[in-house]
């Protein structure tokens, strides 16, 4: 399905989006790879029943790409900004990866304006292991100068062995997304940054909103150790591993995870 993107000037920021279908909002915030296309397949299901944002933050997809310093809690601002431009007083909250990093930050700068959070291969503050898979995948990128060599370096870090063992047709798939990225080297540095200083884990406590944790059980980005200081530190909480899945869980085992995320949104008590 093919849709046509809107734009919006937040401050000094152009940022492009969707905004599919009616009722309660659901904002998608995607993460470090990648752009608004992330979702696509969350859209078209979701939209029967919501009104659906994905946008691309800045320095991704079509939106405004600066080389300068951003923390995840920036991109929180722009994302309150963008549903200020739409009219959104309040909506359930979903990000994967660095998006849910984002999305902890709405949480706490904007309580009464997230529903629910719903945190996909998330993480409030990475693990040492995290950290240097983060640093190798930017080192890569920045020794080699390209996207199609930073993605062979770093595909085997998003689905698990027996995915990439399995499904060489997806996985190549996955790569050439990955290597087809058409943004800036440097935002993409900068964001891998702002990803590795994001600590939310000393405010955890003071999220409140319904939260939904999911994380893969063999993530190397966001690992258990990572998901579980964020599980722990939520007091408001429900955590779904997935098995023998990785980073991009969401893409290994599709099905269960529209399952999943579709029921919470629509538990009494969330909507």
């Amino acid at each position: 399905m093919a849709y046509e993107l809107k734009q919006a000037e937040i401050g000094r920021y152009r940022l492009h989006y969707l905004d599919e279908g009616s009722g309660t909002p659901v904002v998608l915030i995607h993460g470090l790879a990648g752009d608004h296309s992330a979702w696509l397949a969350q859209v078209e299901v979701l939209k029967q029943h919501y009104r659906v944002i994905a946008f691309d933050n800045r320095g991704a997809g079509r939106s405004t790409q600066v080389d300068e310093p951003i923390s995840t809690a920036d991109m929180a601002q722009d994302t309150l900004g963008l549903m200020d431009y739409l009219r959104i007083e309040r909506a359930h909250v979903v990000g994967r990866s660095m998006g849910g990093a984002v999305a902890q930050h709405m949480a706490l700068m904007a309580p009464q304006r997230v529903l629910s959070l719903t945190l996909c291969a998330s993480f409030a503050r990475l693990d040492p292991l995290g950290r240097r898979v983060l640093l190798n995948m930017r080192e890569a990128l920045e020794w080699r100068g390209s996207w199609a060599d930073h993605a062979r370096h770093s595909v085997q870090n998003f689905v698990s062995a027996d995915f990439f063992n399995n499904q060489p047709e997806k996985v190549a798939a996955v790569e050439r997304l990955l290597g087809g990225e058409t943004r800036l080297p440097a935002c993409y540095s900068r964001q891998n940054e702002a990803c590795q200083n994001h600590d939310t884990l000393p405010a955890l406590g003071r999220i409140t909103q319904p939260t939904l944790v999911m994380a893969g059980a063999n993530d190397p980005i966001c690992s258990l150790t990572a998901t579980r200081w964020l599980s722990e530190g939520l007091p408001n909480c429900r955590t779904e591993i997935f098995e023998n899945a990785s980073h991009f869980f969401l893409m290994e085992q599709p099905e269960r995870f529209m399952r999943v995320l579709a029921g919470w949104l629509g538990e009494a008590g969330v909507v």
